[in-house]
């Protein structure tokens, strides 16, 4: 996956800022397995792995408990899924290099980039071709040819430095997820210490910044820190609920009377209320003491 990230941009970095991004439906559902196994045989002399591998493609799959026969695609997470792939699209790869063509592909997502828009048709056009060989179909609705600048891969984006330097980001629609999930983590929090809350985000967190390593925008990732911060300490007052409480929490963990009295006195506005003085008290050094990542 850096690989192909790196790759992208250095296309991008080298004039070639026009993507023809390929959107393959359902492509682990749809793999015709005729014309996976005869690209198979032409790369396998063993007959007996061939046989092994056509049985893994027909076993069957639970459906509301009920075995249904496979005749059509690949299981999505096995082990053996990603390389049938790799094997199914090598001939894709193939004349793309062959016509000296700027691309990288990783799995099923493949990014092929030009000079201009009318190069970028032509590509699409190519790609239809090919792919329609293999029976797989473009996502038209996903699929587009479009500024560099203006489309994700593997969850990343580019964007224009200055002095003509193309960077990393984290894309908006894998930043939106990721405040998706941990609103999903936080969601049903009743019940549970904060301690208990933060082990299932340590995991998510930590993943997700392991994966977005390359990203190079750092106020995205003091951004998104700052909203958990945000989001943990309203679930604190929330968990505290009423004023006492809050007060005497506060107190406890170093609080003035004032700030402590300030945030009690607005003890049901937890939003807008873990906010300001709040700050001072929940500080990111607290929130370290718990195990909560930081991202930046």
């Amino acid at each position: 996956m850096r690989d192909a990230v790196l790759a992208a941009q250095q296309h991008v970095q080298d004039g070639y800022r026009v993507v023809v991004d390929v959107d393959l439906e359902k492509f682990f559902d749809r793999v015709n397995h005729d014309v996976l196994m005869s690209r198979l045989r032409q790369r396998i002399e063993d007959t007996g792995v061939i046989r092994l591998i056509r049985s893994y493609l027909n076993a069957g799959i639970m459906h509301g408990g009920v075995a249904a026969q496979r005749e059509q695609g690949t299981p999505q997470g096995g082990p053996l899924s990603p390389l049938l792939a790799n094997v199914l699209l090598d001939e894709v790869d193939r004349e793309l290099e062959r016509r000296g063509h700027r691309f990288v592909r990783y799995a099923d997502d493949c990014n092929v980039y030009v000079r201009s828009q009318k190069a970028g048709q032509r590509v699409m056009a190519l790609l239809r071709r090919l792919y329609d060989k293999l029976h797989l179909k473009i996502n038209e609705s996903k699929s587009a040819v479009a500024s560099a600048f203006g489309r994700k891969f593997l969850g990343y984006s580019l964007w224009a430095a200055p002095k003509g330097a193309v960077r990393r980001a984290v894309s908006a629609t894998a930043r939106e997820r990721f405040k998706q999930r941990i609103r999903q983590l936080t969601r049903r929090s009743g019940g549970r210490s904060m301690t208990e809350l933060v082990e299932p985000l340590r995991r998510y967190v930590l993943g997700w910044k392991a994966y977005f390593g390359l990203a190079q925008t750092p106020r995205v990732w003091r951004e998104l820190d700052e909203w958990l911060r945000h989001r943990l300490r309203a679930i604190q007052l929330k968990q505290w609920r009423r004023g006492k409480t809050i007060y005497r929490e506060l107190l406890a963990l170093g609080a003035t009377a004032k700030v402590a009295q300030l945030v009690a006195g607005n003890s049901r506005r937890w939003w807008r209320n873990s906010r300001m003085a709040l700050n001072n008290v929940l500080t990111i050094a607290y929130f370290d003491r718990l195990g909560v990542p930081r991202l930046s």
